[in-house]
C-alpha cells in the first residue's frame, strides 16, 4: 500500500480543498499538513524547498515531480490519472482521458469555467471573508457583493 499523500496547507484555503476534494473522489489516503500562513510558514525555505520550479533552466523538477507539486490544479489532474482504476470505469476517469475526444473536451471546458469565471470569485469572497479579519483588516462589502454577482 502506498503512503498517503501529504497535502501541505489549511483545508479552508480553496486550492487546498479542490485538492481534497479529488483525493476523496478516487478514494486515497491522504494527510493534511498545516500550514501557519500567518505565520508566514508558506514563505519559509523548508516549504518553498517542497514546490517544483517549473520554470528552472536545469530541468531538474521533472525528477522532483513524484513526490512534489505546487499547482493546485496540476496536483488535481495528477491525481485523478494515478488513482485511475485500471477498468478505466466513469466513476474513476473523471477527466474522460481514455479516447472520448467529446467527454474530454467537456471536462476541459468545465474546467476553464471553473479556473476563470468561478475561481475569481469565490476566491475574492474568501479573501474578504476569511484573510481580511484574520489580518486585523474589515472586509469590503462591495467586493464581497461583486463578486457574488458573478
Amino acid at each position: 500500500m502506498s503512503p498517503p499523500v501529504k497535502v501541505f496547507g489549511s483545508a479552508a484555503f480553496t486550492n487546498v480543498a479542490r485538492v481534497l476534494v479529488c483525493l476523496e473522489e478516487v478514494g486515497a489516503e491522504y494527510e493534511v499538513v498545516d500550514i501557519d500562513f500567518l505565520a508566514k510558514e508558506h514563505k519559509g525555505p523548508e516549504h518553498l524547498a517542497r514546490n517544483v520550479t517549473i520554470y528552472r533552466s536545469d530541468k531538474s523538477w521533472r525528477s522532483r515531480m513524484e513526490t512534489s507539486c505546487s499547482s493546485s490544479r496540476a496536483i488535481c489532474r495528477y491525481v485523478l490519472r494515478k488513482y485511475k482504476t485500471p477498468d478505466g470505469s466513469s466513476s474513476s476517469n473523471l477527466l474522460r482521458d481514455d479516447g472520448d475526444l467529446e467527454g474530454s473536451a467537456l471536462v476541459d471546458a468545465w474546467l476553464d469555467v471553473e479556473a476563470l469565471q468561478y475561481e475569481p470569485a469565490v476566491h475574492a469572497v474568501f479573501v474578504q471573508q476569511r484573510v481580511v479579519p484574520a489580518l486585523g483588516g474589515t472586509p469590503d462589502e462591495r467586493v464581497i457583493g461583486d463578486s457574488g454577482a458573478q
